[in-house]
């Protein structure tokens, strides 16, 4: 019996099972109260009787997944997952100010140009000053000293593990100086960026200062280039100045990880003049990239680039991968000097200087000392004067954590990095059909692909200690609180469906009660 014979109303054979007559005048003491729309989306309802054996009952995740999606419909404010994350509340103007000063004085290092005591503690000043910013204004908006997703856990643990390691360093006060020099800094500054950046103008003012930035060391690589000042190995453009950019090889690392960020503000981007205007900004990061004539640079941009092109152009992957190998191949054929130098990645012989066997040789050293020193290490800072035959780091950001800080901190860096890439992976696939409308999907692409690029990257230099991955996992958690607070849930990591049967829904047969596919 459906439910216009419950109610006695006439049947209308043109009428479908959900369909109910006009309102009219009323004939009768009562009139059939209208089903919610929750109750009229459920099979039993649909079919107007009980599900039979065969019939297919709701999941609990899709149950659960309608009761988030029905709420923070009708809540005027984003409803708190299980884990507490709750809408992000406007506050931290000021903090938000020193941190913008601070990451200038970080990139343009005023002690370089005005040698002076107080420029050379500068940084230091305006961190402490916007610390003291921070914790009062935090504790008054939220009662707590931090917000606290996985990541700033794991970068927690990562502290933990670093503390414990110093007591049974080899060399204690190396380990000490070592943990309470840009380390610390980077955590706490890194709590400050999750904490402050709360609305996308924010955001997008960080990203565009370290933009700004890679342009910037570009010009300078350039500059250098045509003026003949290639200072490394006579053919090598050097960083610039003595900071976190006075390595080339860390130069060209810090480029890898912008250069994606640009495509995607290009390709995020309505306006051409816009668009043209990051392009040529990507443009010049990879002319600068090259010119470090940098390995791990090479190999982090090749990966970098297919990645992104990989995700942001998915129907069209066939045609990017030939297009890229061939541009590689011209690029490499049309600099033989700069092929030559590639080809000593896979043939160390090739090298005139021997640093490849001599990173090899500190590569496996650092295997050596990370498995004789499983649980704690031998303490930061001290591989290169206690354990190095020739005195050098390990070249490698992950033996370097492990054989300093053990292998707990090992396992606590690398989810440090996965985990937000792994959520980066997520929103961009819930915003893939909106990505022409969305302000998330592309950025979110381009954030993965520089983290990827910093992974890569990374394991040919020791900078696990330094400024880069705590700036980008920065800003991709607070893309991804950005994305909950508007949408009102948690981006929670589901599986990935299999594409040939994602269209394939079963479908419950009204009469019978049977679901069909």
């Amino acid at each position: 019996m459906n439910l216009r014979q419950r109610t006695g109303q006439p049947e209308n054979d043109s009428a479908g099972p959900l369909d109910f007559p006009r309102r009219g005048p009323i004939q009768s003491d009562y009139e059939a109260v209208r089903p919610s729309q929750r109750a009229r989306s459920t099979p039993a309802a649909t079919s107007g009787s009980r599900p039979t054996l065969g019939s297919v009952p709701p999941s609990s995740s899709s149950t659960l997944k309608e009761k988030v999606s029905t709420a923070s419909a009708e809540s005027p404010m984003p409803v708190p997952d299980n884990k507490g994350n709750w809408s992000l509340k406007r506050g931290h103007a000021l903090s938000y100010a020193g941190l913008m000063l601070f990451t200038i004085i970080l990139y343009a290092r005023p002690a370089e140009i005005y040698p002076s005591r107080l420029t050379a503690s500068l940084a230091l000043i305006v961190a402490l000053a916007t610390l003291g910013l921070f914790l009062p204004t935090q504790l008054s908006i939220e009662g707590t000293l931090t917000a606290r997703p996985p990541e700033i856990n794991l970068v927690l643990l990562l502290c933990l593990t670093a503390l414990l390691s110093i007591p049974l360093a080899i060399n204690r006060s190396t380990a000490w100086h070592e943990f309470t020099g840009t380390f610390i800094r980077c955590v706490v500054m890194f709590i400050v960026i999750v904490n402050v950046v709360r609305t996308k103008v924010r955001l997008k003012g960080l990203v565009l200062l370290a933009l700004g930035c890679g342009i910037w060391l570009s010009f300078e690589a350039i500059n250098d280039y045509r003026l003949g000042l290639a200072t490394v190995e006579g053919y090598r453009v050097g960083g610039h100045g003595g900071g976190i950019f006075g390595n080339s090889n860390d130069m060209a690392l810090f480029l890898v990880s912008i250069v994606p960020i640009a495509l995607a503000l290009l390709l995020g981007s309505r306006s051409l003049a816009r668009k043209f205007l990051f392009a040529v900004c990507a443009l010049l990061m990879v002319s600068g990239i090259v010119l470090t004539y940098s390995r791990g640079g090479f190999i982090g941009l090749v990966v970098t680039l297919t990645f992104f092109a990989w995700k942001a152009g998915q129907r069209r992957r066939l045609e990017i991968v030939v297009v890229g190998f061939l541009i590689v191949a011209i690029f490499l054929a049309l600099m033989p000097g700069y092929a030559l130098r590639m080809a000593s990645i896979l043939v160390p012989s090739l090298d005139p200087v021997g640093s490849s066997e001599a990173r090899s040789g500190e590569l496996f050293r650092s295997l050596y000392v990370a498995i004789r020193h499983p649980l704690l290490g031998i303490g930061m800072g001290n591989y290169a004067p206690e354990m190095s035959y020739r005195g050098l780091v390990t070249h490698n950001s992950y033996t370097q954590v492990a054989a300093e800080m053990g292998m707990a901190a090992l396992a606590c860096y690398t989810m440090f990095i996965i985990t937000p890439l792994r959520k980066l992976g997520q929103i961009g696939r819930e915003t893939f059909e909106a990505r022409r409308h969305s302000h998330y999907y592309y950025l979110a692409v381009g954030l993965q692909a520089s983290l990827v690029g910093y992974m890569v990257c990374s394991f040919f230099a020791s900078v696990a200690y330094l400024w880069y991955v705590y700036y980008l996992v920065g800003y991709a958690v607070c893309l991804r609180r950005l994305y909950e607070s508007e949408t009102g849930k948690a981006v929670v990591l589901e599986k990935q469906t299999n594409p040939r049967h994602a269209n394939v829904t079963p479908v419950l047969d009204c009469k019978d009660g049977v679901a069909t596919i």
